[in-house]
């Protein structure tokens, strides 16, 4: 089969076969992700099947965030796609099932797994862009209210005079993970999509310092200047 033989074969198999009740992590993120890593891996020269499956399977398993076992997730998925690509997909070679879970266990934040190859590192890339600009907004604050996080802290959103604490309020998790993001992609051009986003990201927390103040025409990035915050 062709790469869009096994991609509609792998919507079929998620559409009928496995029901998922996390938004953050269901079908279409999947196909974002594998939609972001095309465009990471545009003449890279890696193994499209590969990628291709990561992306797709790299949530099957996907504990909430508040789990105990939450870092133990990506490695659940990679045993889990083994067991899938076996059962369901019998013609799916047999040689890159190693490297597809690889993948899959590389690509989590939480499990800190090293990306070995260039398959799991534009995997890994793709997913964390779903964390960062548009979407990666969207995602923080849906996946905060499921787990009853506030916005944010009423009185020093930025965590001037306090410690953060984004298992409380969901704008810390900018400054505690999501800016962080660009320099931990493993691609030139993953580097060069997410300083891109970040960048967005930073407008969107200057404009809610200013209204914050009363101010819904400005963006206050002076604010964002006194914790070291500017664009790239």
């Amino acid at each position: 089969m062709n790469i869009l033989d096994w991609e509609e074969s792998f919507q079929h198999y998620f559409q009928h076969q496995i029901g998922n009740e996390d938004k953050a992590h269901d079908l279409s993120h999947f196909i974002r992700v594998w939609q972001t890593a095309r465009r990471i891996m545009q003449a890279s020269g890696a193994d499209e099947l590969i990628v291709l499956t990561a992306c797709y399977f790299h949530d099957v398993v996907s504990l909430a965030k508040n789990h105990p076992e939450r870092h133990r997730s990506s490695l659940l998925a990679a045993n889990k796609t083994i067991q899938i690509l076996q059962e369901n997909f019998p013609t799916f070679p047999l040689q890159s099932i190693p490297k597809v879970a690889h993948a899959i266990e590389a690509h989590s934040y939480s499990a800190s797994v090293t990306p070995l190859t260039l398959e799991a590192k534009i995997v890994q890339d793709a997913d964390r862009l779903e964390s960062l600009g548009a979407i990666g907004l969207a995602r923080v604050f849906h996946i905060s209210g499921q787990l009853g996080r506030s916005l944010f802290h009423p009185d020093d959103p930025l965590a001037l005079d306090r410690s953060l604490d984004d298992g409380q309020y969901a704008f810390d998790h900018f400054q505690t993970k999501l800016l962080t993001l660009p320099d931990t992609m493993q691609t030139e051009r993953g580097r060069e999509m997410a300083r891109s986003s970040c960048n967005y990201m930073i407008d969107f927390m200057a404009k809610l310092c200013a209204e914050l103040r009363g101010d819904h025409e400005q963006f206050d990035y002076a604010a964002l200047d006194n914790i070291g915050i500017g664009k790239r």
